[in-house]
């Protein structure tokens, strides 16, 4: 099955990856057939990718301010 595979680290994924699997996240959540249990699962895994998508959300708004602050880049 699938469950094991998504223990992986986040790390290694991109933000776009990070973003496609809260999208298949939310949509099986959604979905009727889902148990208590695996809401509960599915929702501890989408908060981790939340998590993820704010940190690397972050450390791009910290590279654009410092590429603005040297002057390179001058609108968003």
């Amino acid at each position: 099955g699938r469950s094991k595979r998504n223990e992986r680290n986040h790390q290694s994924m991109t933000l776009e990856k990070a973003f496609e699997e809260l999208e298949v996240i939310i949509e099986k959540m959604n979905s009727k057939e889902v148990s208590l249990d695996d809401s509960f699962a599915l929702y501890t895994e989408g908060t981790k990718l939340l998590k993820y998508c704010n940190e690397q959300l972050d450390n791009v708004e910290k590279k654009m301010l410092v590429l603005s602050e040297e002057g390179e880049l001058h609108e968003f």
